[in-house]
């Protein structure tokens, strides 16, 4: 649990995730926009669904709602530290979606990661931000 979030409301956006409720779950976003924490901990569900509609969710709300996306920027980068390489593949993709300047310092922190698809992913976040700056 992340900023003391309710675990139950994390569980119930991963269980409609699974259930393929994306459009409800973006909506839940746009109207309460301290639920932009647990994005991290989305991508770290072992549910493929899951994982994939927080990137769908994250995309969709970088486009929609860009005065907010970079609120789910401390949670993603806390799984740059996941021992899982896939994880930390995932958290830096996700970082180069919201277009956030603020995720350029945790994106750098990565750039040597020992896992050579970590590391692409990483120098293509930080051009897709890059990008979406200028």
């Amino acid at each position: 649990m992340i900023y003391g979030m309710s675990s139950d409301i994390k569980s119930m956006i991963a269980d409609y995730m699974e259930k393929g409720f994306l459009e409800n779950i973006i909506d839940m976003f746009k109207n309460d926009h301290s639920l932009y924490c647990l994005v991290g901990e989305l991508i770290n569900d072992e549910r493929m669904r899951v994982r994939l509609g927080t990137a769908a969710l994250v995309e969709t709300l970088s486009k929609d709602d860009p005065d907010n996306i970079a609120n789910a920027v401390p949670g993603i980068a806390a799984f740059l530290k996941s021992d899982n390489p896939t994880i930390r593949g995932d958290a830096a993709y996700l970082l180069g979606i919201t277009g956030s300047f603020e995720a350029m310092p945790f994106l750098a922190e990565l750039a040597d990661d020992d896992n050579l698809t970590v590391r692409e992913i990483v120098r293509e976040a930080i051009e897709e931000i890059k990008v979406k700056g200028s």
